[in-house]
């Protein structure tokens, strides 16, 4: 029988996917299974995407990106990170996805190690293992300060062939932020011996104690093996446009610019003028989102540490609850029971790698109202009382 690659017939599904597709047809599901918020993409950013329809800029652009949309970037890191970029550094791309795709099939040759920081997205692991990588995880640790990394376990983790580490921070699912000492012994480490740096900086503008999280790449040279990726999908409000880039040496422009002609020739052209928008005018809605993400992490994190059995850290960014429930052994049934019988949709642990499984994901970047009412669900399905005449009460 016709059948793909070994690495592609031996990667996992997606389990998020998995517990969205068991609740697929049901009515009155409050869904925080995904990575996305409920707030639509701004009109200025949307109006830019008309205009540039209304002009015809419908045609090829370079493999690269936009100039003026990598311009953007450039003055984007200049203005929050106080960083001068050259244009050859970047590379944009039809999604941080994609951007995390086109890094692994630069870098990693079968056999390859490539050592990630878990519990993390699984696409990051997986995109390695796509290019036949041997993806070895080092487990971050909860303990009453919050999660941690143990650097020494990530140093010990890397052997001859390790090709690459991937950290990010903030985490997707446990709002883990590096801190500047380890992110610093990291990039000690890796340009020691020669490793790349992969960096997912999706939710670096996502953080609640702090101004920003750090920016590894600001410590390092032009020249080092460190490479950031980054996506218009959470800060901006653009899950469904699909842009994105990447920040690495310029030595490998030349090389992203033929993987991205390979794989989608560039992205879309009048999708790369609502990036500029987006670049030039959002920093001040910015507040504004950060204050509600922030209200609905408050709401999230007191209600699930109150549940009998409930264990959670409070995350320092992105916008997640990742909670551990006591005993628990499969988190994806339990995950489809919920789903059922509360009308609550999360996101199964054991997706997420090494340590996490025993926990479930909550996503809380929505109104605060409907989170009120998810956890209203939730704690009735853990104190056993029946979820359904719950549900019809919320309706009165």
């Amino acid at each position: 029988m016709p059948s793909p690659r070994k690495q592609i017939a031996e990667i996992t599904p997606n389990l998020i996917r998995e517990v969205a597709d068991s609740g697929f047809g049901m009515t009155d599901v409050i869904p925080l299974w995904f990575g996305e918020g409920d707030r639509p993409t701004a009109d200025y950013i949307k109006d830019a995407a008309v205009r540039a329809l209304a002009e015809n800029r419908v045609f090829y652009l370079p493999n690269s990106g936009l100039p003026d949309l990598r311009d953007a970037i450039r003055e984007y890191t200049r203005r929050i990170y106080g960083l001068a970029l050259r244009r050859e550094r970047i590379t944009v791309t039809a999604s941080g996805m994609q951007g995390i795709m086109l890094v692994m099939q630069a870098l990693i040759d079968p056999g390859d190690e490539v050592v990630v920081v878990t519990p993390a997205w699984p696409n990051l692991a997986g995109a390695a293992r796509v290019m036949g990588g041997i993806v070895c995880e080092v487990p971050l640790s909860l303990r009453n300060d919050g999660w941690r990394l143990d650097v020494e376990r990530v140093f010990d983790t890397c052997g001859e062939k390790t090709r690459a580490v991937c950290i990010n921070s903030p985490s997707n699912p446990t709002g883990w932020v590096i801190d500047e000492g380890a992110g610093a012994a990291l990039l000690d480490f890796c340009r020691r011996r020669g490793i790349w740096l992969i960096c997912d900086d999706v939710y670096s503008r996502i953080v609640y104690e702090r101004n920003r999280a750090p920016f590894l790449v600001c410590e390092a040279d032009d020249e080092d093996r460190v490479i950031s990726i980054n996506s218009f999908s959470k800060t901006w409000s653009m899950t469904g446009w699909r842009l994105g880039w990447i920040v690495a040496p310029p030595e490998l422009e030349r090389a992203l610019a033929i993987l991205n002609e390979f794989n989608i020739a560039g992205p879309t052209s009048f999708v790369q003028h609502a990036g500029v928008a987006a670049l030039n005018r959002g920093e001040a809605d910015l507040p504004e989102m950060l204050a509600s993400f922030h209200r609905c992490r408050d709401i999230a994190i007191t209600r699930l540490s109150a549940l009998p059995g409930v264990s959670v850290g409070w995350p320092d960014g992105a916008f997640y609850a990742f909670f551990r429930v006591e005993g628990l052994s499969d988190s994806l049934a339990l995950a489809k029971r919920i789903v059922r019988e509360a009308g609550v949709g999360l996101a199964p642990g054991a997706a997420f790698g090494a340590g996490g499984e025993g926990y479930l994901r909550a996503c809380f970047a929505t109104r605060p109202e409907t989170l009120e009412k998810a956890m209203h669900r939730l704690e009735a399905f853990f104190a056993g009382i029946n979820p359904t005449s719950t549900r019809q009460e919320e309706r009165v």
